[in-house]
């Protein structure tokens, strides 16, 4: 049951998706998965600094550029 409280989600609502890139310190050699996705750019760069201050990156979903 949904709660009358939440709106519903639509993620093609966000626009912005945050990568740790843990490759730029040669942590990973996979693909680097989009740990978070934000509607407001701002929002998407302060996560992003905050949780990985030096190799984060924030890319717009519709274009498939950097931010």
């Amino acid at each position: 049951m949904l709660d009358p409280y939440l709106e519903q989600t639509n993620p093609d609502d966000y626009r912005y998706a945050v990568h740790c890139c843990g490759y730029k310190w040669d942590l990973t050699y996979e693909p680097d998965r989009a740990v978070a996705i934000f509607r407001c750019v701002e929002m998407a760069k302060t996560y992003g600094a905050r949780m990985w201050p030096t190799t984060f990156e924030v890319i717009d979903r519709s274009t498939g550029e950097k931010v």
